[in-house]
This record gives structure tokens, sequence and C-alpha cells, in this order.
């Protein structure tokens, strides 16, 4: 009888096996590349502008903001400049012509200051910027998440994964006090001769503490802002307009018309308004995303409607009356 043939399975080839790289964000840096064939370093933390791959390899950002990323940014730079505006208008009083002047030195510098984040951002030079994706919350605070294999020694591999929407807020602001330090101080002395010495530099002062603020915000709250910035604006916008037409006595649309600056902080709030929705919606299908923007208008119009149901003085009225 034939002898059965026996077969044996073929011995592996051999692989340079890495210790696991532990840790959400650690990575191995790409050394050199020769073809296909990748050498890599040891694990930690990866250079500016990478955040790891699924194979904890750290890859370089090539990607493009979103129109989300792009939302975001836009809410980040309007704080300041609302807050220069608000402070501009409360401490201005009703007596200065320099008021309007101001709001305009701080529009120009907040878009400067945007515009020269933008060019010296990679790649420098251009108006465009290179992104990495937003996954999840943690991407946000990779401090958080360095790993202790020994429970004794921390592995540090605190990169900015979410690269560059956190850091471009920072240089935004650094560019926006030091454009306001340049040209707010020498306006204001000249155009402010409504306004006592003591009053004519308090916007000014006032910006000198809302940017830590803002810079504290974001360096803490970054990523909570990123997914919850359009109801904050939606929020926001609502009750600071109940606020100012409460403020103001404005009971009906002939009370709006009587004075411009009214309809102005109308209009602004129905801008913002507006970007809240468009936030949230993403305008990802404008068939369906475009009618919302119709009901912008309606708070006001609630508002009007019902005002003169809810003025103090009438409610004390009836309630004396029903005594």
């Amino acid at each position: 009888a034939a002898a059965a043939a026996v077969t044996c399975p073929p011995v592996p080839a051999a692989v340079d096996i890495q210790p696991a790289c532990l840790g959400l964000y650690c990575g191995r840096t790409v050394l050199s590349v020769n073809g296909s064939l990748e050498t890599y370093g040891e694990c930690g933390v990866c250079p500016r502008g990478q955040r790891t791959d699924d194979n904890k390899i750290c890859r370089e950002c090539v990607g493009s903001p979103d129109r989300y990323d792009w939302l975001y940014l836009g809410f980040m730079a309007m704080l300041p400049l609302v807050l220069h505006w608000f402070f501009i208008e409360w401490y201005s009083g009703k007596k200065s012509s320099s008021a309007l002047f101001q709001h305009v030195t701080a529009l120009l510098e907040c878009s400067v200051a945007a515009l020269v984040t933008l060019l010296v951002s990679d790649p420098v030079g251009s108006l465009h910027i290179r992104s990495c994706k937003v996954k999840k919350l943690s991407d946000w605070y990779t401090m958080l998440y360095n790993p202790s294999p020994d429970y004794i020694t921390t592995v540090h591999c605190t990169h900015e994964a979410v690269y560059p929407l956190y850091t471009i807020v920072f240089i935004y602001y650094a560019f926006c006090l030091v454009l306001m330090m340049l040209l707010r101080p020498c306006l204001v002395k000249k155009l402010a001769c409504g306004l006592g010495k003591s009053d004519r530099f308090k916007s000014i002062y006032a910006a000198l503490y809302f940017f830590p603020v803002l810079t504290v915000l974001q360096a803490v709250g970054g990523g909570l802002l990123y997914y919850a910035f359009p109801y904050i604006i939606l929020v926001l916008s609502l009750v600071t307009l109940a606020v100012y037409m409460s403020a103001s006595e404005v009971e009906s649309f002939k009370d709006l018309l009587v004075r411009k600056k009214r309809l102005v902080v109308l209009f602004s709030h129905w801008l913002l308004h507006a970007y809240g929705i468009i936030s949230i919606s993403k305008l990802d299908k404008l068939e369906q995303n475009l009618p919302l923007l119709a009901l912008v208008p309606i708070p006001t119009l609630f508002y009007l409607l019902t005002a003169k149901y809810t003025e103090p003085s009438r409610i004390l009225a009836e309630s004396g009356n029903g005594h």
C-alpha cells in the first residue's frame, strides 16, 4: 500500500513585533520611508500637525475644516467682537458721538486679526488651513488620556488631535489684543470728547478683563463649546433680545421704528439667530434647512404681541382692582 503523503505546515517568516503602543493618543512617528516600507520611532507624543491613525501611527493632518468647523471658528471669532460692541455701547453714554467710530474700529481689529491668523497658519500665506478631523469629545482633551503602564510612570502623549481648531483661537485672541492696544487708545483719545477722562478708556479696560476670560474658556471648555455653540447662540440671542426690548420699553412695531439704533440691534440679533440655526442644521439639505430661517423673526413677533399683557404696571393695576 502506498504510504500516505504527510504535509507539514509552512514555517512562518520572522516578524518584527514591537511592543504595544498604549494610550488613546500615543503613537509612533514615521522616521523614514523606503518605498512601501516605513520605519517607526518609539511610542510617544505625535508632533504638532499630526495625530494617530487606527494603527497608532502619527499621520500628518492633510484635510480641510468642514462647514461645521468653520462655523465654530466663526463663533469664537465673534465672541470678542460682540463683547467689544457691548462694552463700547455700555460706556459710551448717550451724549458721546464716538461710539460709532469705536464700533467700526473694533470690527476692523477683529477682521484684520482673523485675516492675519489665517495667513500665518499652515500653509503659511494662504487663507486655507489644513486640519485633522474631530472624531469625538476626547480629541479636545488629550492631556486626560496619558497612560501609566506601571501605575507609576506616566507616558505623556498630549498633542493637538484637533489641529488647529484648539490653538488657532488663542492666536486670534492674541492678534485681537495687540491690534486693540495699537489702534483703540489713539482713536478714543481723539474722538471721545463727550466722555470724561476716566470714562474714555473703560471699554479698553473691559477688554483687558474679558480676553483672559475668553482664553480660559477656550482652554477649559473648547471641546464643549465645539458641540454646544449653536444652542448657546440661540439661547443667548433670544434672552438678550428680550432683555434689550424690555429695557428699551419696546411694546409695538412703532416703538422699533422710532430709533434706528433699535432696528440695528434687532437685525443683529436676527443674524445671530440665523447663524445658530445654520450651525445646527449645517445646511446639509438645503431644501429642508433653508425654510427654517423663516423662524428667525418669530420670537420678536411673539414678544411684540404679548408685551402689553405682561407690562408690570398693568399687572399691578389689575391685581389691585381684584382686591
